[in-house]
């Protein structure tokens, strides 16, 4: 028996952005009737959230999934609403908290290896903005974030579940940064296939 324990944001937890099941529902339909699924992520959460969510680690626990990262990269889009003449100013502070993510993320990476259990972390996909110049934008935010999310994942030898390939179409988001019933849908799918493979061992992109 499996049982998938969901950590993160709301990317996971987006009941309040549907009219349906939300993201672990939708997994517990999806799962075979000897697996359970169980949500620890919460909406609004940031990397270094995340800890406080292992507290109560199921006993039977035996797959961990992670999804963190879009809330600490959405902090930095206020940067490209700044003058052109703090472009310098707007990439180094950039820069300083895309090395505080890093180490947050490295530390909540760790803490979850430290529970002994197979670990698979998502990246951070793009949103869906209804101002090209905000969407636009938010793209080479969320690409040194990935960035940070796939070089930590190779190191360790971590699955990951892509995203940003995954959710790509306007239906699958309730609004711009939310999974819609239909987002949810395939996240859910991605999650069930990821942990299929699990079984199979190695290090595997997922999308």
């Amino acid at each position: 028996m499996e049982h998938i324990v969901l950590f993160g944001d709301s990317i996971f937890d987006n009941k309040a952005y549907v009219s349906g099941p939300d993201v672990v529902q939708q997994l517990g339909k999806l799962i075979p009737s000897t697996w359970k699924a169980t949500l620890r992520a919460v909406d609004g959460s940031l990397a270094r959230n995340v800890l406080a969510q292992t507290g109560a680690l199921p006993p039977d626990a035996t797959v961990l999934v992670l999804s963190a990262g879009g809330n600490n990269a959405l902090q930095e889009l206020f940067l490209f609403d700044q003058p052109l003449g703090t472009f310098s100013a707007s990439l180094l502070s950039l820069a300083t908290s895309l090395e505080q993510f890093e180490e947050e993320y490295r530390h909540t990476i760790a803490h979850l290896q430290n529970l002994q259990l197979p670990l698979v972390v998502c990246t951070i996909y793009y949103p869906q903005f209804p101002e090209p110049d905000i969407q636009r934008a938010a793209k080479p935010v969320l690409a040194v974030y990935n960035d940070v999310i796939l070089r930590v994942a190779l190191e360790q030898q971590l699955p990951v579940i892509d995203l940003r390939r995954i959710c790509a179409s306007p239906e699958d988001f309730a609004n711009p940064i939310e999974p819609s019933l239909v987002g949810g849908a395939k996240i859910a799918q991605a999650i069930v296939r990821a942990a299929q493979r699990i079984r199979e061992g190695g290090w595997f992109v997922l999308a």
